[in-house]
């Protein structure tokens, strides 16, 4: 089960919206979303769960780039919703390494016999230690809103979001798109 959520900061406190990500496919699309949910470049927080498993942070301020935290990369890589957030970036792999390959450094003596055990993938086609069981991203996301770094790293997947907006003083709005 998901739940995605906007928060947008406004002069009069949040504003919550509950939002669809059937549409979203990539970081930039969900960028515009939340951009949408705030015509004056306030704050906006786009808020995602998936229950007991993990969640996620994607701040945008402006036109700045996107801010993001995710409590468990490994968790969310089996998600699409997920995946969206699980930039090369954040994960901290080079985009390019993949696509470039030193024909070099290939031993191509014909004795071939396929994949070793190292270079199989999961089921998803990310390797296994490409994505780490552990928090990836900006863990100060929320430092200034109120929720520090040490809070969000303590946070349960399973009442993160309730816990963030509470912090933020925005409950009660959360609650009414929930």
């Amino acid at each position: 089960m998901y739940f995605a959520a906007l928060l947008a900061r406004t002069e009069d406190g949040w504003e919550a919206s509950d939002t669809e990500l059937d549409d979203v496919e990539s970081l930039s699309d969900l960028a515009e979303l939340a951009r949408e949910a705030s015509p004056e470049d306030d704050t906006v927080l786009v808020l995602i769960e998936q229950e007991d498993a993990w969640f996620g942070v994607v701040r945008i301020d402006g036109e700045d780039d996107p801010r993001i935290y995710v409590s468990d990369a490994a968790a969310a890589a089996r998600s699409s919703y997920g995946e969206i957030l699980l930039t090369d970036e954040l994960l901290g792999r080079d985009p390019d390494a993949d696509d470039v390959v030193d024909l070099d450094s290939l031993d191509l003596d014909g004795t071939e016999d396929g994949d070793t055990e190292e270079e199989d993938d999961d089921e998803d086609g990310t390797s296994a230690e490409a994505v780490p069981h552990s928090p990836v991203g900006d863990s100060q996301i929320l430092d200034d809103l109120g929720v520090g770094e040490k809070e969000l790293l303590l946070l349960d997947a399973d009442d993160a979001l309730s816990s963030i907006a509470e912090a933020l003083g925005a409950s009660e709005v959360l609650e009414t798109v929930r």
